[in-house]
C-alpha cells in the first residue's frame, strides 16, 4: 500500500495529537486527523506500544493513555500521575514527564521518566489485557541529581539502559518476570561535559550508542559480556560540523544540543541530529553505517536541517523499511519527509502544522 500513517504530539497548550498520511508514490503528506489531549497534558514524547494499538505520552505531569482503533480514531483511556519523590506533582514544582519506552515482551510494562527537578525514580506501570496503563508496579531510584531524557532495551529485554543527562552517567538495570527492575550498577560519561541525552542499541546487543547531548557527539560503547555494563570503546563522531562556534559570545551557554539517535530497520545505519538554541542557526543530522557486529564503520554524513530544529529536530526511521526517514521541527511546526537511498538522503515531502509545541517526535503507525 503506498499510504502510511505517523502520529505527531504538540507539547504546548492543552495540545493535539496529529495523524499525517504519506503517500510514498505521489510523494505527500497531508494531516488526517486531530486529536486534541486532555486539558493541561500536552505530550512532549510519544510511543505506540508492541502491536500499535495503544499510545503512551508524556503529558506535563502525567502519563496518558490512549487506545488507537485507526488512524482517525484515537481515544483517551488513562492518565497517572509522576511516580516517586512526592514533590514531583506539585504544581510549583518543574519536574514533568519526559519519556517513556513500552516493553514488546510480556509482561508488556511501561518505564517512564521524569526530568527537571526531583525527577530521581524510574515509573514503572503494569497495562491492562487491551494494553491500556493500569497501575504504578515500581518507583525504582537513579539518584537525586537524576534527570534521564532515554532509555533502551537489549535485544532480548533482560536489561535496561538510561541516559542520564543531569547525572551524566549511563545506568543499567536488569528486568525482572514481574515487569520491575533491579539496578546492575552504572557508569561516568567520558567527559563532564557531555550530558548523555539518548541510548540506542544494535539489534546483536553488542553495542550501545550514547548520543551526548551537551558534548554534541555519538560515544559508541561494547557490552561487557559479563557485567552487561557498556564500556566506552574511546570511538566518538561529531554531531556538529567540528571548528564551529559552540558558545555564545554573550552569555556563553551552548549553541547546540543534541536531540536523538536512532536505528534504521535493517540496523545496518543509524541517524543522529542536534538542534540549534538560536532561530538564526540551523540544526544538523547525521547518518552512521554500522558494521555486521554493530560497531560504527564510518560517518557517512553530517548535513544542516532547515532550521534549528527548535526543541526537537528528531529523526524518525520508518520501522518496516530503510527507506523513509521523518524529521520533525518545532521551530516552525515542519513534519518532513527524507528518502534514504544509496546512501544519501533526500527531502521528498514537507507538511507544516501551525500549532505551538508541533512535534517533538513522530512514530510511525503503518
Amino acid at each position: 500500500m503506498p499510504l502510511h500513517h505517523l502520529m505527531c504530539g504538540s507539547w504546548v497548550g492543552d495540545g493535539a495529537i496529529y495523524t499525517v498520511e504519506f503517500n510514498d508514490e505521489e510523494l505527500t503528506l497531508r494531516i488526517v486527523n486531530r486529536q486534541e489531549t486532555p486539558k493541561g497534558e500536552a505530550i512532549s514524547w510519544m510511543t505506540f506500544d508492541h502491536n500499535k494499538k495503544n499510545l503512551y505520552g508524556a503529558a506535563m505531569k502525567k502519563w496518558s493513555s490512549f487506545a488507537v482503533k485507526s488512524p482517525t480514531e484515537i481515544v483517551h483511556e488513562a492518565s497517572h500521575p509522576i511516580g516517586g519523590h512526592p514533590r514531583a506533582n506539585d504544581a510549583d514544582t518543574n519536574t514533568r514527564a519526559i519519556f517513556l519506552l513500552a516493553a514488546k515482551q510480556p509482561p508488556y510494562a511501561v518505564y517512564a521518566n521524569p526530568f527537571y527537578k526531583y525527577a530521581g525514580y524510574g515509573n514503572v506501570f503494569s497495562v491492562s489485557t487491551t494494553g491500556k496503563l493500569e497501575s504504578n508496579i515500581q518507583n525504582y531510584p537513579y539518584q537525586e541529581n537524576t534527570g534521564i531524557h532515554g532509555m533502551v532495551f537489549d535485544p532480548t529485554e533482560t536489561y535496561l539502559y538510561s541516559a542520564d543527562l543531569t547525572a551524566n552517567k549511563l545506568w543499567t538495570h536488569r528486568k525482572l518476570p514481574s515487569g520491575e527492575v533491579e539496578l546492575i550498577g552504572s557508569v561516568d560519561a567520558p567527559d563532564p561535559g557531555d550530558h548523555p541525552r539518548w541510548v540506542a542499541m544494535h539489534p546483536t546487543g553488542n553495542y550501545l550508542y550514547a548520543l551526548m547531548e551537551a558534548g554534541n557527539r555519538l560515544c559508541e560503547y561494547v557490552i561487557d559480556p559479563a557485567t552487561h555494563l557498556p564500556v566506552y570503546t574511546h570511538h566518538s563522531f561529531p554531531l556538529i560540523p567540528p571548528g564551529i562556534p559552540q558558545k555564545d559570545k554573550e552569555t556563553g551557554k551552548g549553541l547546540y544540543r543534541a536531540d536523538v539517535v536512532n536505528l534504521t530497520f535493517s540496523g545496518k545505519y543509524a541517524f543522529a541530529s542536534s538542534r540549534a538554541n538560536k532561530f538564526d542557526l540551523q540544526g544538523y543530522w547525521s547518518a552512521f553505517k554500522l558494521r555486521d557486529c554493530g560497531s560504527i564503520e564510518k560517518q557517512l554524513a553530517l548535513n544542516p536541517t532547515p532550521t534549528s530544529g527548535g526543541h526537537s529536530n528528531a529523526v524518525s526511521p520508518c520501522d518496516f523499511t530503510d527507506e523513509w526517514v521523518a524529521i520533525t521541527d518545532d521551530q516552525e511546526g515542519y513534519l518532513e519527509m527524507y528518502r534514504w537511498q544509496d546512501e544519501y538522503l533526500h527531502r521528498v515531502a514537507r507538511v507544516q502544522i501551525p500549532e505551538a509545541g508541533f512535534a517533538m517526535n513522530a512514530i510511525w503507525y503503518d
